[in-house]
């Protein structure tokens, strides 16, 4: 339980809290995530209605942020000593990933302030210390080395950002799962991971596969 989190994850479940929870594909790291006990039971209509309405995204590691977490782990010299933007950050899983891997500075960006306190508790769980922002175009740092972002293509109508990225950062690193194999001159594909939502949601196979981009300015 937390005492800035348990009344925010409420307003889309009366009964839910959150628990630290380790990640199987990240199990170095932690964060506060919705407790597995409160989702598994029948709901009732307005209980669905809210939780379809006031989903807690932040509640969530969603499987591209776990991917992309790991993946930076796993290659520290991609932000090693360099200064990251991490847009769409969520519970700030890639964020604490990349300053554990080595990042000189990290700014942690998502529009959901609720997701901002979830990113600063889970943080505080990490004992790392990044920056935090509510809009990716207030960011005015022009030494922004690295853009690193997960599951922000849920729309293809996102698909736009894949050029704005780079108004912020001459390097972009992306992963996801909704939108998949996009043709764009600046991005290379990397690779494909299976991966899962913790607590898992059970998803479509088809969202169970991340695919990893580079992108060059």
């Amino acid at each position: 339980m937390n005492s800035k989190l348990d009344p925010l994850i409420q307003t889309m479940l009366k009964d839910a809290f959150v628990s630290p929870q380790a990640l199987p594909q990240c199990p170095s790291l932690q964060l506060y995530l919705v407790d597995p006990s409160t989702m598994q039971r029948p709901f009732s209509l307005d209980e669905i209605r809210s939780i379809w309405e006031h989903t807690t995204y932040w509640a969530f590691c969603w499987a591209s942020g776990q991917v992309l977490a790991q993946y930076i782990l796993n290659h520290p010299h991609i932000v090693k000593g360099k200064k990251v933007l991490d847009f769409g950050t969520g519970s700030g899983i890639v964020a604490i990933a990349a300053m554990k891997a080595g990042a000189k500075e990290v700014i942690a960006c998502d529009i959901d302030q609720d997701a901002l306190v979830s990113c600063e508790e889970n943080a505080r769980l990490n004992q790392v210390e990044f920056v935090l922002s509510d809009d990716l175009f207030s960011i005015n740092d022009t030494d922004i080395d690295l853009l690193i972002a997960a599951d922000v293509l849920y729309d293809r109508a996102n698909l736009s950002f894949l050029d704005t990225f780079f108004q912020f950062a001459p390097e972009v690193l992306l992963a996801d799962s909704r939108i998949k194999n996009f043709s764009h001159d600046q991005y290379q594909f990397i690779n494909k991971v299976e991966s899962f939502t913790v607590p898992d949601l059970d998803e479509l196979d088809e969202f169970r596969w991340v695919n990893l981009y580079q992108g060059r300015k």
